[in-house]
């Protein structure tokens, strides 16, 4: 079905992001795999490209696109290469700018968003704990207020981005025994006394993005790296999670259409018992379910695009988008490395890591489980 979502302008971008990617990206990628990281020069090209600077605005550096479309091609397009790109760079140009742009002081904008449009900087975000993955009100890491500073102390696991970053947002507890509203939220240089990093996480699939644990032993900012309002970073984190969700759906998707139909032409292609093996009525059957379950989730997933870059999408809606991209993707996934018999199971064969990498997608941006509750509460449940 003919998408209506994107316009020349969002095609037009579409093509310099492909001629981007088969230039930059293509010849390394399985070179990035092997190092387990993204290597400075990839964010610095991207940056050139002006592909880190769609939502900073043009007085800091970036392109200013204030249209959330942009975002979204720049998603599939990457997503279309393997999953561990768009993950680490949604966090640092999707992610991690609307927190600096909307609520960060003068200070923390003309210092940092320049240097993450550019590529020179690398930011993540750092909300899970060790004690506290999804359940984001219980973390302990503490913000203690001293003089003109804050003095953090805690830790922070399964950071993306977190072994190469050089500026951190990080969510921790200025008020004790508050739950959510005691919570707050802080631009951290990781070039900071007290800050470091343990061991790089040996993760399952996305092998290029680098994973880490953060430690924060009496980190001492100053207030003008207070992100946003005292005690109200979980109505920070609320407001922006959202995006981060529709991105991820974005991304779940583009990932399991490029697999899918990569896998409809190993089946056109690849005979048995002198017949392609896409002929068998077993097979036809089941990549027209997954066909049309792709395009009828990508209609919906379109309309949150739409909703999104008008500022109207609900955090429901988001919630609904994440969860059942995140089946789709895993469902059409696991189905095209059957397609591909033992062959798929074979690293060799991009269905493969593509399998392996999507199955976080359930777990990460909020589990399938808390967006159902969300969706729950949303019915009245």
């Amino acid at each position: 079905m003919h998408r209506t979502v994107y316009t020349d302008d969002h095609e037009e971008f579409r093509s310099a992001v492909q001629e981007f990617v088969r230039r930059e990206v293509l010849p390394h990628v399985e070179k990035w795999a092997d190092a387990k990281a993204i290597p400075r020069e990839f964010w610095q090209a991207a940056g050139r490209q002006g592909l880190l600077g769609l939502e900073i605005p043009v007085e800091h550096g970036g392109t200013g696109a204030e249209d959330f479309r942009f975002n979204a091609v720049l998603m599939e397009e990457l997503a279309a290469v393997n999953m561990a790109l768009p993950s680490c760079v949604g966090i640092h140009a999707d992610i991690v700018p609307p927190y600096l742009t909307e609520l960060a002081t003068p200070e923390v904008r003309t210092t940092w968003l320049p240097r993450l449009a550019s590529g020179d900087g690398v930011a993540a975000i750092a909300m899970t704990e060790p004690s506290a993955g999804s359940d984001l009100a219980a973390l302990r890491t503490t913000a203690t207020a001293e003089g003109d500073d804050f003095v953090l102390n805690g830790s922070k696991t399964y950071i993306t981005n977190g072994y190469g970053a050089d500026l951190v947002i990080v969510a921790a507890r200025t008020t004790p025994n508050s739950r959510a509203k005691g919570i707050s939220l802080f631009a951290v240089p990781t070039d900071i006394p007290g800050f470091s990093r343990g061991r790089k996480l040996d993760k399952v699939g996305q092998p290029e993005s680098d994973t880490a644990e953060l430690f924060f032993d009496n980190v001492r900012v100053p207030a003008s790296h207070l992100i946003g309002e005292r005690d109200k970073g979980f109505g920070h984190m609320m407001t922006w999670l959202p995006q981060e969700r529709i991105s991820a759906a974005v991304t779940n998707l583009a990932h399991a259409r490029q697999i899918l139909d990569e896998t409809i032409d190993f089946a056109k292609d690849r005979t048995a018992f002198g017949q392609s093996i896409g002929n068998f009525q077993a097979n036809k059957f089941l990549l027209a379910e997954l066909a049309t379950k792709v395009e009828v989730t990508q209609a919906y997933v379109d309309q949150c695009v739409l909703a999104h870059s008008g500022r109207q999408l609900t955090p429901t809606d988001a919630a609904k988008a994440k969860w059942w991209t995140a089946e789709v993707q895993n469902s059409v996934l696991d189905h095209c490395l059957q397609l591909h018999g033992g062959a798929g199971y074979m690293n060799e064969y991009r269905v493969a890591r593509a399998w392996r990498d999507a199955r976080v997608t359930k777990i990460w941006a909020g589990s399938n489980e808390i967006m159902k509750e969300l969706v729950g509460r949303d019915l009245g449940l």
